[in-house]
C-alpha cells in the first residue's frame, strides 16, 4: 500500500499551502481563490467576479436607439459542425478570461429586455426570480431529498400551496414538483395517468393500447411523452376542434369516449389545452370533466386522468380575485372585457387532476421554472413511490426522491417560481398581465386604421397580434375575407401567404442588420406559417389552404404604444421594399 502524503511538507499549522509544496498543491492554492469562500468575514471572490460579469454583460446592452440584440454585431460567430473541432486547454485559465469569453457568447443574441423584442412568448424575467434562481448555484441544494436541501424545500412546498389555493384546491392535500419544462409536466402527467389506469404497469410494463385524448390544438410534446414512456405515438387520439372557437369538439369527444367504453379500450388521460401561444385557446375543461365521468373505464382499469396543459394560460387565474365591477386597476373597457373572457375560460381548471405551469412563460421568470401541480398528493406520491435507498436518509418530512423522474433536481426553478409569486403578488400579476394586454389591444387598433392591413385573428384573447399586410392599393379586409371563405381565391391566399413570409423575413434581416427606420432600429417580430386553416379547408385536406400571418408578442413590461407605432411604420416600409423586389 502506498504511503499517504506528508502533511507537514504541504500545509502549515494554519492549513495554508507552503511555497515549496508539490505542483498539484500549488495549482490548488491558485484555484482555491476562484471558488466561493467557505467562511464569512473575508473577501468573497465570487461576489467580486459576479459583479464584474454582470457589468460586462450589461455593457452588451444597446443604447436607447440601438438594435434589439446584444453586443455590436448580430453575426453568427460559429459554423456547424466545424465548431466542434476544439480541445480542452492543457493548463488552467484565468477566471477573468473565462468570464470574458462567456460574455462574448451573448454577442448578437436577441435582447429579451428590449421592448423591440416581441417575436414570441419570451418575457423578460423579473429581478426577484433572477436573483432567487442564482442563489442555489452557490450552495448547490439538491431538492431530491431533505438532507441536501433543508429549508430550500420550502420554496417548492409553499409555491405548490399557493398555486393550489389559486386554482381552488385544498392546499394541504395538493402537491407540486418543479421539473425541466412544459414537456416535463406533460410527461409527469402521462406517467401519473398510466400508473393510475394500469396499476401493475410499473412492474410489468404497459401491455394494453390505452388511449390519450387531446385536441387538435395540443402541443406537439404529446408525441415526446407517448414515445418516451413507450406507450406509443399511435395511441394518441386527436379530437377535432370547433372551426370557430378552436376548442375541443365536445360532440366528437363524447362519441370517442362512448366508442372506447363500448369496446372496453381504456382511456389513460384526457388533456385539455388551457391557453395556446398563438390563438389563446382554452378547452372547455368543465364539460370535459362531465363527459369523462360519464364514461369511466371498466374494471380492471383505473380512473382516467384529466390533465390541464396550462403552461400558457395559468396566470389568468389571478383574476379570480379581481373586482370587475369596481375595476380597481383602471383597465380600459376593451381590456377588461378580454380579461373577463380569459378568466371565464380558465376558471374551470379546478376540475383537473393535475396542471402544468410554466413560470418562464406567463410568470416572467428565467428558464427553466416549470411546475407540475397535482390535486391529490396522497394518491400521486403513493402510487408513484419507489423503494428506499441505502445511501439516502430521511432526515426531514419531505423527500420527493421516491417519486420524481429526476434524481438530481436544482432548486433554481422552484425558487424562481416561489420568488415571483411572493414578489408580484395577485395585484402585481394582474397589473403586468393587464398592462401587456392594453399594449396589444393598442396594436390591434393601429392595424384597424390601416386599409392595407387586416387582423388575421380578431377574436384572439391572448397577448399576440396576428395580422396580414397587403400590397399598396389592396382592400385588405375584403381580400382576406375572399381568401379565407372562398375556394376560388385559393391562388390569392397562397400568393399572399408568400408575401407575408417575404415581409417577415425582410423584417428579420433588417433587425439583424440594425437597420433603422426614422432613426429607430427595426423590431424583432416573427411570422406564423399556418396558424389556422381557411374556412373552405376545414378538414385540413389542402396543405396549402392555411393562413400565414405576421405576429407581434409584446411580452416586455417596457413596451408601450410608441413602440407599437414604430412597428407599423417598419412593417409598411418592409412591405414597400418587398413589393419593389418582386417587380
Amino acid at each position: 500500500m502506498a504511503n499517504a502524503i506528508n502533511k507537514n511538507e504541504i500545509w502549515n499549522n494554519d492549513g495554508e499551502i507552503l511555497g515549496n509544496a508539490p505542483r498539484w498543491a500549488t495549482y490548488r492554492k491558485q484555484l482555491n481563490s476562484e471558488f466561493p469562500a467557505p467562511f464569512s468575514g473575508g473577501k468573497d471572490s465570487l461576489a467580486d467576479s459576479m459583479k464584474k460579469a454582470v457589468e460586462m454583460i450589461d455593457s452588451l446592452r444597446p443604447a436607447p436607439d440601438g438594435p434589439a440584440f446584444l453586443g455590436g454585431s448580430s453575426k453568427l460567430d460559429y459554423t456547424y459542425p466545424g465548431v466542434k473541432d476544439c480541445k480542452i486547454p492543457q493548463k488552467a485559465s484565468t477566471l477573468d478570461g473565462v468570464i470574458s469569453d462567456c460574455v462574448q457568447l451573448f454577442n448578437g443574441m436577441p435582447d429579451v429586455s428590449s421592448p423591440l423584442t416581441m417575436s414570441n412568448v419570451w418575457p423578460q424575467p423579473n429581478n426577484a426570480s433572477i436573483i432567487a434562481s442564482m442563489l442555489p448555484l452557490i450552495f448547490a441544494p439538491n431538492i431530491i431529498e431533505g438532507e441536501y436541501a433543508w429549508n430550500v424545500h420550502k420554496a417548492e412546498l409553499e409555491s405548490g400551496g399557493m398555486l393550489a389555493d389559486l386554482f381552488g384546491w385544498e392546499s394541504d392535500k395538493a402537491g407540486a414538483v418543479y421539473t425541466y419544462g412544459g414537456s416535463g409536466c406533460w410527461l409527469y402527467g402521462l406517467k401519473y395517468a398510466i400508473t393510475r389506469v394500469f396499476p401493475g404497469s410499473r412492474e410489468k410494463g404497459v401491455r394494453v393500447d390505452g388511449k390519450v385524448l387531446v385536441s387538435g390544438q395540443a402541443h406537439y410534446c404529446r408525441q415526446n411523452a407517448t414515445d418516451w414512456t413507450g406507450l406509443g405515438m399511435d395511441n394518441v387520439i386527436v379530437i377535432p376542434t370547433d372551426p370557430e372557437s378552436n376548442k375541443m369538439d365536445l360532440v366528437a369527444l363524447e362519441a370517442t369516449l362512448k366508442e372506447l367504453t363500448e369496446k372496453n379500450i381504456p382511456v389513460i388521460e384526457v388533456v385539455c389545452t388551457m391557453g395556446t401561444t398563438d390563438a389563446s385557446v382554452f378547452d372547455p375543461i368543465s364539460e370535459v370533466r362531465r363527459l369523462l365521468d360519464k364514461y369511466p373505464n371498466k374494471a380492471p382499469y383505473g380512473k382516467a386522468l384529466l390533465y390541464a396543459d396550462a403552461v400558457c394560460g395559468w396566470s389568468w387565474q389571478v383574476f379570480r380575485y379581481y373586482d370587475f365591477d369596481a375595476n380597481p386597476l383602471g383597465f380600459s373597457a376593451e381590456a377588461l372585457n378580454v380579461i373577463k373572457k380569459n378568466y371565464k375560460e380558465i376558471k374551470g381548471i379546478h376540475e383537473a387532476d393535475a396542471v402544468g405551469i410554466d413560470f418562464h412563460k406567463f410568470g416572467f421568470s428565467p428558464y427553466i421554472s416549470s411546475c407540475f401541480l397535482y390535486k391529490d398528493a396522497a394518491e400521486f406520491e403513493n402510487i408513484m413511490r419507489r423503494g428506499s435507498y441505502a445511501y439516502l436518509q430521511e432526515v426531514t418530512p419531505y423527500n420527493p426522491m421516491y417519486y420524481t423522474l429526476e434524481v438530481s433536481r436544482t432548486a433554481a426553478g422552484s425558487l424562481a417560481g416561489w420568488a415571483t409569486l411572493k414578489y408580484l403578488g395577485i395585484e402585481g400579476f394582474q397589473a403586468v398581465l393587464g398592462g401587456i394586454l392594453e399594449v396589444r389591444l393598442y396594436m390591434d387598433s393601429l392595424i384597424e386604421r390601416q386599409t392595407e392591413m387586416v387582423m388575421a385573428d380578431s377574436d384572439d384573447t391572448g397577448f399576440i397580434t396576428l395580422f396580414r399586410v397587403y400590397p399598396k392599393g389592396t382592400d385588405a379586409r375584403q381580400q382576406f375575407s375572399n381568401e379565407l371563405n372562398d375556394r376560388n381565391y385559393r391562388a390569392d391566399l397562397i400568393a399572399n401567404n408568400r408575401f407575408q413570409q417575404a415581409v417577415g423575413e425582410k423584417m428579420f434581416h433588417w433587425y439583424l442588420e440594425g437597420h433603422k427606420i426614422n432613426g429607430k432600429p427595426t423590431p424583432h417580430i416573427a411570422y406564423s406559417t399556418g396558424f389556422r386553416t381557411a374556412s373552405w379547408n376545414k378538414d385540413g385536406s389542402d396543405a396549402e389552404g392555411t393562413v400565414y400571418a405576421l405576429k407581434t408578442y409584446p411580452m416586455n413590461v417596457y413596451n408601450n404604444p410608441v413602440v407599437m407605432d414604430h412597428v407599423i411604420t417598419c412593417v409598411l416600409a418592409a412591405r414597400d421594399e418587398v413589393e419593389k423586389e418582386m417587380k
